[in-house]
């Protein structure tokens, strides 16, 4: 138990170097994108400064609302207490054991069986459920969810995921920007005049533009993948009972309809189970937001 506790504080400590990592990755990305798409236009230097001041600018608005967009998107509505007693019930026990403050609690009026956890840090989180989790979950399966969701919090995992997501959002737009501009043609002199360089750069800046977001939305679910696991795992060490989100994950993965109406791409690493129709396929894999359900339930059952 000390050397399961002493590695939660380790993530903890990594989650928050990741986040540094991960900023100046995509910074760097950016900044590259910028720097081709000022090529296109005639100024480099002014194309390079622009895309690093707009990625700081938006990263900073977004960092202090992007939880309060994301509960909206979603159609979250705060929970009370006399509405919802058992779920405020279980937050606030589990959030005692994980010795973090109580999260918010919102519920999102939907028949598919799921939740999410977002925020920037422990003090500044919430945790939300689906009504169609509230009908079909017992209380040990409903607690197995709910401490995966705040040991997400507990390990910075929605800080982490709230500014990949930010990041890889810049990275698409701004990539899209210079696809456009090489399609429409960009207004440099260089590039009327054609010199062989010139013409090399724009090359390279197209190919950034198909690549960039790719890589950056593959970096993203790898993380977002590698978080699920490590989530189940301290999850059932704070609930003491691997069971409860084991048999949470079958009744998840049983639902007939996991569709959550208000949720889409940007949103989707959030839940604890994709909350699209299932398909199957090998691209479908490797852009999936979580690792294989049966495998999670696998491993649960394994503690």
């Amino acid at each position: 138990m000390i050397q399961a506790k002493l590695n939660i504080h380790e993530e903890v400590r990594w989650n928050k170097i990741k986040t540094y990592i991960i900023i100046s990755l995509f910074i760097f990305i950016i900044a590259i994108l910028g720097y081709f798409l000022g090529i296109l236009y005639g100024t480099p230097i002014f194309g390079f400064g622009m895309a690093i001041f707009g990625a700081i600018f938006y990263t900073i608005i977004m960092y202090a609302q992007g939880s309060s967009i994301i509960l909206k998107t979603t159609g979250a509505r705060e929970a009370t207490k006399r509405e919802y007693p058992h779920l405020f019930h279980t937050v606030e026990g589990l959030a005692i054991a994980a010795g973090i403050p109580t999260p918010k609690c919102y519920v999102i009026d939907d028949t598919a069986l799921n939740a999410f956890a977002t925020g920037t840090d422990p003090k500044n989180a919430s945790v939300t459920v689906t009504t169609g989790l509230l009908n079909k979950l017992n209380r040990q399966e409903l607690e197995g969810v709910i401490g995966h969701e705040m040991s997400h919090i507990k390990n910075y995992d929605i800080r982490v995921m709230l500014i990949t997501a930010v990041l890889v959002g810049i990275t698409i737009l701004l990539s899209d920007f210079i696809f456009r501009s090489f399609l429409w043609g960009g207004h440099s002199r260089e590039r009327k005049e054609g010199g062989q360089l010139v013409i090399i750069l724009i090359v390279v800046a197209f190919v950034l533009a198909i690549l960039a977001p790719i890589i950056g939305e593959m970096i993203k679910l790898a993380v977002s993948r590698r978080r699920e696991y490590l989530a189940d795992a301290n999850g059932a060490l704070l609930t003491r009972n691997p069971d409860g989100l084991a048999s949470a994950l079958e009744k998840i993965k049983a639902d007939p309809d996991p569709l959550v109406d208000h949720a889409n791409k940007a949103t989707a690493h959030l839940f604890i189970s994709t909350p699209f129709r299932k398909t199957k396929g090998f691209v479908t894999g490797l852009f999936a937001t979580h690792p294989p359900i049966e495998e999670r339930i696998s491993r649960l059952r394994a503690m």
